[in-house]
């Protein structure tokens, strides 16, 4: 059914309720702004059970065996020997269910080439650049962008999620609308390329890569990948690179080995760059011609569109820009590509005027009409621009220096952090002495784990290249090397971290999923830090490009670094996109063949966890790893010399009979719970919180362990416990639950850390940006319900203070968010 909403509230509309989303369309979309209820909105189209598109979909093959062994062979990246053993196997052990047919690898390989002719092909053709009296032709292989993008267009899969109107959202706070910044079309640039456009027109909006430092050979060549995604497209569906509708590459650059002759010279790097741009032409040449006119088409939900190509977004590291600008570099007089900042100014932080296009353009016009090679050199320099024409001033309604955007992998992580800070840390740990690098590892290995977060049991002996890796080492040096660097020990090391401090804190704002207008400020405020200590006029752009382009992660060149290899992945990387089509299409078929042939209240399985329980995304908090039932002086017989275990029975008591009434449950026959030693309850070594993030308000899912054996190690991990005064971090002790009357009761016995910290020890973790929790005894333990629990928590042990723990904020951006709304308030 159609989602429910709420039309814009007039004067005399009913005001808006906390949280509510408003949505304003682009006028040229003739939609009207609308209002929806948090809870009702979502941002995918409703689909509907349609017949299946394809009957056969795994033809050309054979059968729909064939094509699944095919399937497996290609994912697999089997060698032709594999395969075609693998397809010998198949035949000795046929069952005779289903006929097998195919017979060796490369009956195999024809038959990708002839199921990918569905999709767009690469093509090859000569690139002539005339240098030195002489013309030099090069090879440029390319899938035409157009067309490659209608192949996701035509997708009946994709269809739904395609959004061509650009829309600005907020959400509701109690006083006002706040607008917030995610995809995209929720930014500014996408509203801008609209404006441009004939009211009738929708954009196709591109997001082009391009990487120099990845090479590969081809032929007598070596190349590097261009990469497109769809910006029409939701991020979860554009930055997968083996899903239909995400990256893909279109196109292999050629490059010039470096002739030693002319090697520096500038005609000699002009004509490279010249080389670049004519080549580029080839993969835009449709698009190009498109942008003039627009082109009807219709998609694949049968609606036919006005589409128009945009080139919204361009993502690279710095070299690449230099290329993609056309600019001199970091020695030219202007080393930005985005704006006009001196050479010599870089270190301030400040507002410079920004390049655009049409200025590019005519400074290169008026160059070339100046009557010596000198004077035409020196004007083009005065704005450290090259004799070569831009490619991407032949697409309409693209400027190639708004397009340009922030590269955290190269900018941040890899440069800020991996060439500069780090190096750093390990010279002044170098200076400190052996004692200080095993000091660091031990404690770097002492830290907790975290999902989708490297654990490091070394880091001095070790040398990170990879970029994911090397941001992850960044949001756990504080933690690590905090009682290393201390002030009366390394002044100057205590001050790094300090820097340190400032780095995540925009690197972290930087990354955030979903902006708003507070978010964004306070970003601003935290480069501005950083850049008081250590200035870097690239990140000055960071929040220009969110509000511009959306989050960072839909410029982010990180999705597109897995993607480089051969020239044969080319060929590869066609059979795997036709794979994915063809394996999407045949679930398809197989749900609506189910649909139709199983009872509709039975016909799908549960999800199943260890419990034996359905798991639902609805419940907050889910206990599994159930490890059966036990009494009460069972559990004191093996758990007795744990303080935390003293009383627990009586704990329990008195918790329930307050609990239950607390929450309008009436107690057994109307009497106080007396629950005995040989009761029993059950335990569970497994927890599962379904929790809100405060960055992009969707649901997130912790989980967490406390097992005393988990892998053969113990494993408690910490919780946020919500309260009716304020959350208080805590560690899990204990997991089970108890039958009161025909309802079980989750719950979990903890040890709160929530000791009031002096403020005068406040102020001093705040130099470092920590947050300090303090254990209470643990005789001091509490119960609670699992639901009571806000999500879970890394905690740091402080070794120099024991029962101090530093909460690990960075982690991720909610808990980043959380710590930031602790540390903002004022001290007691």
């Amino acid at each position: 059914m159609p989602r429910k909403v709420i039309p814009d509230p007039g004067p005399n509309e009913p005001n808006p309720e906390l949280d509510d989303i408003k949505v304003e369309y682009h006028p040229h979309s003739q939609i009207s702004s609308t209002v929806h209820h948090f809870s009702e909105f979502t941002r995918s189209r409703m689909t509907e059970h349609t017949v299946p598109r394809n009957n056969t979909p795994w033809e050309p093959f054979r059968t729909r065996l064939d094509f699944e062994i095919a399937e497996i062979a290609l994912e697999a990246a089997m060698t032709k020997d594999q395969t075609n053993r693998l397809l010998d196997l198949v035949h000795r052990s046929a069952s005779g269910n289903d006929k097998f047919t195919l017979q060796n690898h490369d009956e195999v390989r024809s038959l990708w080439d002839l199921a990918s002719q569905r999709y767009t092909r690469f093509q090859n053709d000569t690139v002539s650049v005339p240098f030195d009296s002489e013309v030099h032709e090069f090879e440029m292989h390319y899938r035409p962008l157009w067309d490659w993008g209608l192949d996701l267009l035509r997708d009946k899969y994709l269809a739904p999620h395609f959004v061509f109107d650009a829309q600005r959202l907020s959400k509701f706070d109690g006083e006002r609308f706040v607008r917030f910044i995610d995809e995209p079309w929720t930014a500014d640039a996408f509203w801008n390329a609209q404006s441009q456009l004939p009211s009738d027109a929708k954009p196709l909006a591109y997001i082009l890569y391009a990487d120099k430092s990845k090479l590969s050979s081809f032929g007598t060549q070596k190349g590097y990948p261009i990469i497109a995604r769809i910006a029409n497209l939701p991020v979860h569906i554009r930055n997968n690179n083996t899903a239909l509708g995400g990256g893909r590459v279109v196109g292999w650059l050629p490059i010039i080995v470096e002739n030693q002759e002319h090697a520096k010279k500038k005609n000699y790097v002009d004509f490279k760059n010249a080389v670049w741009h004519t080549s580029f032409y080839q993969l835009l040449a449709s698009v190009a011609q498109h942008s003039n006119t627009g082109y009807w088409f219709e998609c694949g939900d049968g609606i036919k569109r006005r589409l128009w190509p945009v080139i919204l977004i361009l993502s690279a590291d710095y070299e690449e820009q230099c290329i993609m600008a056309l600019i001199r570099g970091l020695k030219g007089k202007f080393p930005c590509p985005v704006c006009l900042v001196p050479q010599d100014e870089q270190s301030v932080l400040a507002t410079h005027e920004f390049r655009t296009r049409h200025q590019s353009e005519d400074v290169l016009r008026t160059a070339r009409l100046k009557p010596s090679e000198k004077e035409k050199e020196a004007h083009l320099k005065a704005f450290s621009l090259r004799n070569v024409e831009n490619v991407f001033s032949r697409v309409r309604h693209v400027d190639v220096h708004r397009a340009l955007s922030f590269d955290r992998l190269h900018t941040n992580e890899e440069g800020l952090w991996g060439d500069h800070l780090w190096k750093e840390v390990k010279f002044w740990i170098s200076d400190l002495g052996r004692d200080a690098a095993v000091k660091l590892d031990k404690n770097f290995d002492g830290l907790p784990r975290w999902p989708d977060l490297t654990h490091f049991s070394s880091v001095i002996a070790v040398d990170f290249t990879d970029g994911t890796v090397l941001g992850d080492l960044s949001k756990m040096i504080v933690f690590a090397a905090q009682d290393i660097f201390t002030s009366s020990r390394c002044k100057l090391g205590h001050l790094l971290l300090r820097c340190i401090r400032h780095y995540i804190e925009f690197d972290i704002y930087a990354s955030l999923e979903v902006h708003t207008e507070h978010t964004i400020a306070a970003g601003r405020l935290a480069v501005q830090k950083f850049s008081e200590i250590m200035a870097k006029h690239l990140v000055s752009h960071i929040f220009d490009d969110i509000i511009s382009k959306g989050a960072t992660r839909n410029y982010s060149t990180k999705p597109n670094e897995k993607m480089h290899g051969s020239l044969f992945i080319l060929h590869y990387d066609e059979w795997l996109l036709t794979s994915t089509s063809m394996r999407t299409e045949l679930d398809e078929l197989d749900e609506y063949y189910k649909r139709n042939t199983c009872n509709p209240e039975t016909h799908e399985a549960l999800d199943l966890d260890d419990t034996g329980e359905p798991e639902s995304t609805t419940i907050h908090a889910h206990l599994g790893s159930r490890q059966g039932n036990h009494s009460f002086s069972d559990i004191m017989l093996s758990h007795g010399t744990d303080r935390a275990f003293t009383n627990f029975r009586m704990k329990l008591n008195g918790f329930l009979n307050g609990f239950l009434p607390q929450h309008n449950i009436p107690l057994p026959d109307g009497k106080c719970i007396h629950l005995r030693a040989e009761d029993m309850i059950t335990v569970f070594h497994f927890l599962r919180v379904n929790y809100e993030s405060i960055v992009d308000w969707r649901l997130h899912r912790d989980l967490l362990r406390c097992n005393p054996k988990f892998y053969g190690l113990p494993r408690y991990d910490c919780v946020i416990v919500k309260t009716a005064d304020k959350p208080f971090f805590a560690r899990l002790v204990y997991m089970f639950s108890c039958l009161i009357g025909n309802t079980d009761f989750p719950l979990a016995l903890i040890h709160p850390y929530d000791v009031g910290i002096a403020s005068s020890r406040r102020r001093r973790d705040n130099d470092m940006g920590l947050w300090r929790v303090r254990a209470k005894p643990r005789i001091s333990s509490e119960i609670i319900s699992v639901q009571s629990i806000i999500r879970g928590a890394a905690l740091a042990n402080d070794p120099e203070t024991d029962g101090d723990y530093f909460v690990i904020h960075t982690v991720d951006t909610d808990m980043f968010l959380r710590v930031k709304a602790l540390q903002d308030q004022p001290s007691t």
